[in-house]
C-alpha cells in the first residue's frame, strides 16, 4: 500500500473529523517465525505496515512529540520485538504488535499488516492484516 486507506476514517468506531492516523509503512526486519522446520531456527525477512489512530492529536495544537504517538519509539519497539519474541504464527505476532500500539502507545484503533516476502519462490508475499479497537467499559 502506498497511501492510507481513506475508508479507515469512515468506519463507525472512528470519528473522521477527530481521528489522526500515524503510520509506518514498509518496516523490514529479520526474525525467527514460522512452523516449518527450516523456519524455527533461521531468521527470515518480514515486512510490517501499521496504522495507529488517535483522537484529534493534541500535538496538532502544541507541536510537541510527547502529545502524540512517537513513531521513532514505535520503530524501536518493533526492532526489539522482532529480536526477542518466541511466536510461531504471523497472526500472533500481528496481535502482539496491535496490543503494543493500543496499550503502550495509546492508540484507539490499529491496523497491522505483517508479511513474509520470500516464503515461496513464485509468490510475492504471504501474510495477515488485522484491525483492533480499544474496548471501552
Amino acid at each position: 500500500m502506498n497511501v492510507i486507506d481513506k475508508n479507515v476514517l469512515e468506519r463507525p468506531h472512528l470519528a473522521a473529523s477527530e481521528m489522526d492516523v500515524i503510520f509506518i509503512e514498509g518496516f523490514e526486519g529479520d526474525t525467527v517465525i514460522g512452523i516449518d522446520p527450516d523456519e524455527l531456527t533461521t531468521p527470515q525477512p518480514v515486512r510490517i505496515d501499521l496504522w495507529a489512530g488517535v483522537p484529534h492529536s493534541h500535538a496538532c495544537d502544541t507541536d510537541r512529540i510527547f502529545d502524540t504517538i512517537d513513531y521513532s519509539k514505535v520503530h524501536t519497539a518493533l526492532e526489539s520485538l522482532l529480536a526477542t519474541h518466541k511466536l510461531q504464527l504471523l497472526e500472533a505476532l500481528a496481535e502482539t504488535i496491535a496490543q503494543m500500539l493500543l496499550v503502550d502507545f495509546g492508540a484507539h484503533w490499529v491496523r497491522v499488516s505483517l508479511a513474509k516476502p520470500r516464503k515461496f519462490a513464485n509468490v510475492k508475499a504471504v501474510g495477515v492484516t488485522i484491525e483492533r479497537t480499544v474496548r471501552w467499559p
